[in-house]
């Protein structure tokens, strides 16, 4: 069942893949990110122009202008567990819980718990474009501050090839951000001195953030790999994340936001209520873009109440990539390479 969901995120990109969300996905409104704010800027002329080429492309009405309220996707549409109903009243939440004020927890002590302590799983909202589907930490419509040479890459990836050579496709680890933008499950477990995130999908992997007050590596003296090396602390009820030592072989999302071996990721994950985790991630890439940019988007809590084993979600399943793979033969002729430019 995995490999037919899997051939459906691919056909989506193709045809969503630029999609003028002027607010983030029907998952991820009203619940803790910040309002989509009035008299923001208005889009570059790139961008607007490369969004209207690609709905005539696809023979598509014109979208929402930017700032304006409505139209948007339903992230969390693709994962399992679904979304949580539209309309009516929403029902009381419990408080956010805490982990245990006590010194055996250690950094964690009385902070949120971000999950861990509980049965049930983070939903993650299936985020093509992060700069459409996500906003400002301001409310405002995210604007990607490109480098010419950076811009003429995603735009070759996005509207030449319609992502084809997805570095995802091949079954490569998503990377950072786009751990948080590929819509499977994943859990966090906060340790005394660490935290390990693990993920569903995304080749199935795991992510280990210090904890225990070292200082964030210099870049060069760093192995590049897929999730870099992190290190968080707590700022309130706030968990910060500051991540660098990535390699070149991943796109940001599956709309291909390029970076290089110099990025550098600071994440914002926070729980402004029971089932929310909002997630911010700032993009500090001087070989690619002008100046740091942030994307702010949100995870729904799926409680595990059917256990054990239960596809009404709320658990971690085994999800291998590698195993009857279908992406490549829906990306077309230009499938066959992985694109790491």
């Amino acid at each position: 069942m995995k490999t037919v969901i899997s051939s459906v995120f691919s056909a989506a990109v193709v045809v969503g893949g630029l999609a003028l969300l002027s607010v983030p996905a029907a998952a991820q409104r009203g619940n803790g990110g910040p309002p989509t704010a009035e008299n923001c800027p208005a889009q570059p002329e790139w961008q607007t122009k490369a969004i209207a080429d690609f709905q005539a492309k696809l023979g598509k009405p014109e979208q929402p202008a930017a700032g304006a309220r409505g139209g948007a996707r339903g992230a969390g549409g693709f994962g399992r567990g679904g979304g949580r109903g539209r309309g009516g009243a929403a029902a009381e939440q419990p408080p956010v819980p805490r982990i245990p004020n006590d010194p055996a927890y250690g950094v964690q002590a009385g902070k949120p718990d971000l999950g861990g302590l509980q049965k049930g799983d983070w939903n993650v909202p299936y985020i093509i474009n992060m700069a459409t589907q996500g906003r400002q930490a301001n409310g405002c419509p995210v604007i990607v501050p490109f480098k010419p040479a950076a811009l003429d890459l995603w735009m070759d990836r996005e509207l030449k090839n319609n992502e084809a050579g997805d570095p995802e496709s091949f079954c490569l680890p998503p990377g950072v951000p786009r751990m948080m933008y590929t819509p499977y499950p994943m859990q966090i477990y906060q340790l005394p001195d660490r935290i390990v995130m693990v993920y569903e999908g995304g080749a199935h992997v795991w992510r280990l953030i210090w904890m225990d007050g070292r200082k964030l590596p210099d870049v060069d003296d760093i192995n590049p790999d897929f999730l870099g090396y992190s290190v968080g602390h707590w700022e309130g009820d706030t968990l910060v994340v500051e991540a660098v030592g990535f390699n070149h072989e991943t796109w940001m999302d599956a709309s291909g936001h390029p970076h290089g071996e110099k990025l550098k990721v600071t994440e914002r994950y926070s729980r402004p209520n029971f089932d929310t985790l909002r997630y911010s991630a700032t993009i500090d890439d001087p070989d690619y873009y002008t100046e740091p940019w942030t994307v702010v988007t949100q995870a729904t809590w799926t409680a595990n109440t059917h256990g054990p084993w239960s596809m009404r979600g709320g658990e971690i399943m085994e999800y291998i990539c590698q195993e009857n793979n279908r992406d490549l033969s829906h990306l077309g002729p230009n499938s066959t390479k992985v694109d790491t430019r």
